[in-house]
């Protein structure tokens, strides 16, 4: 990969590039809660049941679609029709926003532990959708996931 390969537009990525841009906050595993009337988006603490909780990854993201049929294909095409319900802190939305990295994503900081340490991942408070029914998400609400 390219040096500073981050601060280059999406479009120019390379797939490996594309792939290492993600920050492995777990975020974007969350389930959202979508309001046709206004178009808000609320974010919940219900993750996919795939996410590994101990590491925010997908457990299974090479098959995911298997599994997941629904689950969302994040791609330089694809962005500009997602982005809107995408975290603030994505590091694919910044991009795509033409906003710097954060201080914490690994490719600044150096090291892949500093998005947990520094409080930024879904690390140690999602529940699976595995265990919560749809009705009941509502229940789940975050207010702010900066």
């Amino acid at each position: 990969m390219r040096p500073n390969f981050w601060t280059l537009p999406l479009s120019q990525l390379t797939t490996p590039e594309w792939e290492a841009l993600c920050d492995g906050c777990g975020k974007c595993c969350l389930n959202k809660l979508e309001y046709e009337d206004t178009g808000e988006v609320e974010f919940t603490r219900v993750a996919c049941r795939l996410l590994d909780g101990a590491t925010c990854r997908c457990s299974k993201y090479d098959t995911r679609h298997k599994y997941v049929p629904e689950c969302v294909r994040l791609t330089p095409e694809s962005i500009s029709q997602i982005a809107y319900w995408m975290p603030r802190s994505c590091a694919y939305r910044l991009r795509f926003e033409e906003k710097p990295l954060e201080s914490w994503h690994y490719l600044v900081s150096g090291s892949h532990e500093t998005i947990h340490q520094e409080g930024r991942s879904v690390k140690g408070w999602t529940v699976s959708e595995s265990d919560i029914p749809e009705d009941d998400w509502d229940q789940y609400t975050i207010e702010d996931l900066s």
